[in-house]
């Protein structure tokens, strides 16, 4: 039986539905791209992973996108392996997770994730530092409010 609900806490207050923006920037900081997200993420009883994450992206021009994440348990992290990405994320803190990954296509490209959430539960802050052969070169910034 996973522990995660006891081992990960700070990861389990993020469990539910988060709304926001995405905004992409390069290291000048001028805008890339911006588009509005769902996403949802949840600790399944009875599922074959003890995390679930959905993540569904939205464009202004009608552009739409949705991926699932299965994660699983070991060590203290979760572990993420599905087609897209290989990863993984832990605790820094009572407040904080940090997230790594690459995408299996371009395994040149990487990106560290900080996940900030907030006392209260019902808001994050989120950057992304993408880095290419070890280099930076762009960032996402990510602002969420909890809808349930």
């Amino acid at each position: 039986m996973s522990n995660i609900r006891e081992e990960m806490p700070v990861l389990v207050r993020h469990e539910g539905d988060w709304v926001g923006t995405y905004t992409l920037i390069d290291t000048t900081g001028k805008i890339l791209d911006s588009y509005e997200s769902h996403l949802t993420c949840q600790f399944p009883e009875n599922g074959s992973h003890p995390y679930y994450q959905i993540n569904r992206y939205k464009w202004s021009d009608g552009k739409q996108e949705e991926y699932e994440f299965p994660g699983s348990y070991k060590d203290n992290k979760l572990w993420f392996d599905t087609e897209r990405i290989q990863g993984k994320a832990w605790e820094a803190d009572d407040s904080i997770v940090i997230l790594w990954f690459s995408y299996k296509t371009n395994p040149e490209m990487s990106l560290y994730e900080m996940i900030y959430i907030s006392p209260d539960n019902n808001n994050r802050a989120r950057t992304w530092h993408w880095f290419k052969n070890n280099h930076i070169f762009q960032r996402t910034l990510i602002q969420e409010e909890r809808v349930r």
